[in-house]
């Protein structure tokens, strides 16, 4: 697979920062973006494997194909201010605002870009947009042509995969697909040592149609799942999603895309509790340029989602379910105030069942000062809608025979709020140097807390915190074949609570569980003959709590291509150290283990 020069990562169109293709050079936005070349390379075989690459993410494993995955603070396995898109589709649950990443899973060989914006973006994508998006943009079926076999082995890590592209008549081609993995169980921090294990069984479909400014996208896939732990019930997922895309080149230069998709998702754990949610969603949007100097994009959407949940014995909801509504309009002006200097301002109106209406505007600033160099400052206010685990949850004390909660939902609970300022600067001083940096501040109210009552907790909005940080990355190309890339994260996160708040967790950290910093140092290398050689070194600072230490790790993938079309590797995942914990309580998580692993991929 083709490695872009910096040149042509500088002239990468993304399209998560504001709906419109733009050169990555001079989108006004800290992002980064993930290739298919940096997938490949590094031997990633799940999404969070292949989002360790991105600078400015937190990932840390907290068991088999689970993590907790963040931007800018605010991590756990059920964090709540970062909006995950698969082609423009939305894969959060609405019972707790995150992202079951256990059941998100793509052919990753199909995979043409992952763009992972650090960063509000409330104002495109709607309220849950606080702290990133990451947007995983998958190949066009004319892309992806003809056969793909890949396996992987290893001692704790099984997987296969088989894909085949077909042209179709009329300028229609199509790809089918199906997966498979199992992850064996790994080591617990428990009296036991012992951890869990999870499998994973995939297949889809993708029909792409171009021709006289029309495209269509189709897309559809199939999934099912479990975890399988040592100290808890096993957990049972499965779902379903069906998506179609039509997009319009117009007159005067205008663009239209009409999008609708409907899923299914499952979800049970034995005496825990079962959850369903079935999801329908239109969204419509336009852009054109008026008075040469303005290009305004607008549009609007509705989602309608059923969710319900078949209570357990401790965990439960009331109601058990609910019809969930939420509806938007968006439109945002980008306009040139001299010929260097841009200026993009936008609002969003998003109204949902919990909370009403929310206010979503954005002002971003972008200087054009020199060739691959450009100045960005923005501002915005996003916000965290309720999630039904807010408003609905009602967590049993066991020993009251279902009469007392330990923890219930507030019916007061309101949208937590935040106030983003960001500086940033990315420039190309050199066809073997590029780099960018960002500073950003954001100021949180509403956040929620758990008020003590007689005999339990409930759901209020008496938190506020603080944020502040500097991002920074940057690629080398030391000399032909052989490219060095290093990012760093520096933020220090301040939490508390109102006058009048009895959270006493809540004055020691909020639910806030982030390292003051990490870092990354990826060597890629083409050593000659077909074979190459990437390492991915990283570091991340203790975790205050629940405590965990700061660790060192080091991925290494040796790969070779006896022939076009076929490759060999030998992957080796942490290396530096048998296990190590990377999230979770002492004595309750599980460790992130040493692994090797070989794989082969025929393309045929």
């Amino acid at each position: 697979m083709e490695d872009y020069s910096l040149e042509q990562l500088a002239d990468i169109v993304v399209t998560s920062v504001s709906r419109q293709q733009e050169r990555l050079s001079s989108a006004p936005a800290s992002v980064y973006v993930i290739s298919a070349a940096d997938i490949a390379r590094i031997g990633a075989t799940t999404v969070p494997e292949a989002l360790r690459l991105a600078p400015n993410l937190q990932v840390a494993f907290t068991g088999a194909q689970e993590y907790a995955i963040s931007a800018r603070g605010f991590s756990s396995p059920l964090a709540n201010k970062l909006l995950v898109l698969v082609d423009g589709r939305s894969v959060y649950s609405p019972l707790f605002s995150g992202v079951y990443w256990e059941a998100l899973d793509v052919v990753l060989a199909d995979v043409e870009r992952i763009e992972v914006i650090s960063g509000p973006g409330g104002t495109i994508w709607g309220t849950n947009a606080v702290n990133g998006i990451i947007n995983i943009i998958t190949r066009s079926a004319a892309d992806t042509q003809g056969g793909l076999a890949q396996i992987h082995a290893g001692e704790h890590y099984a997987g296969a995969v088989l894909r085949y592209g077909k042209r179709l008549a009329n300028g229609a081609s199509v790809r089918v697909y199906g997966k498979r993995d199992e992850t064996g169980a790994a080591p617990g921090d428990t009296p036991t040592g012992e951890g869990g294990g999870a499998g994973r069984r995939q297949a889809g479909f993708r029909l792409d149609w171009e021709g006289a400014g029309r495209s269509l996208c189709v897309s559809g896939d199939l999934h099912a799942g479990a975890l399988r732990a040592s100290r808890e019930p096993r957990t049972d997922f499965s779902g379903a999603n069906l998506v179609a895309r039509f997009d319009a080149r117009l007159g005067g230069g205008a663009t239209l895309r009409l999008q609708a998709w409907a899923e299914q998702q499952r979800r049970e754990q034995l005496g825990v509790g079962q959850h369903e949610l079935d999801t329908v969603d239109l969204e419509a949007q336009y852009a054109t340029r008026v008075a040469g100097r303005h290009v305004l994009t607008w549009g609007g959407g509705y989602r309608h989602g059923r969710d319900g949940f078949e209570n357990g014995p401790i965990l439960q909801f009331a109601p058990t379910h609910r019809t969930l509504r939420w509806t938007n309009l968006f439109a945002q002006d980008e306009f040139a105030v001299t010929p260097a200097l841009r200026a993009t301002a936008g609002l969003r109106l998003e109204h949902n069942d919990y909370t009403g209406t929310e206010l979503l505007p954005s002002l971003r600033l972008a200087w054009d000062h020199g060739p691959g160099a450009v100045l960005w400052a923005a501002a915005s206010r996003t916000v965290r809608a309720p999630a039904r685990i807010d408003r609905d949850l009602r967590l049993v004390d066991p020993a009251s025979n279902g009469q007392r909660y330990l923890v219930a939902g507030g019916p007061d609970m309101q949208s937590e709020v935040a106030r983003v300022f960001e500086l940033g600067y990315r420039a190309q001083p050199a066809t073997s140097l590029s780099y960018a940096v960002t500073l950003f501040y954001t100021d949180y109210d509403r956040l929620r807390t758990l008020e003590p009552r007689a005999g339990g907790a409930v759901v209020r909005n008496q938190g506020h915190g603080r944020t502040r940080g500097l991002e920074a990355w940057a690629n080398w190309q030391a000399m032909r074949g052989w490219r060095l890339s290093a990012g760093a994260v520096l933020q220090d996160i301040v939490t508390g609570v109102l006058a009048g708040s009895t959270d006493a967790a809540a004055r020691a950290g909020l639910a806030t569980n982030d390292p003051r910093s990490y870092w990354q140092l990826r060597s890629s290398h083409d050593l000659g003959t077909g074979v190459s050689a990437d390492l991915l070194l990283r570091r991340v600072a203790r975790l205050p709590q629940p405590a965990a230490p700061g660790y060192h790790e080091l991925d290494v993938r040796i790969a070779w291509q006896p022939r076009p079309g076929v490759e060999l590797a030998l992957t080796g995942r942490n290396l530096l150290h048998a296990h190590h914990p990377e999230f979770g309580t002492a004595g309750l998580r599980q460790l992130a283990e040493r692994h090797v692993f070989a794989g082969a991929t025929l393309r045929f």
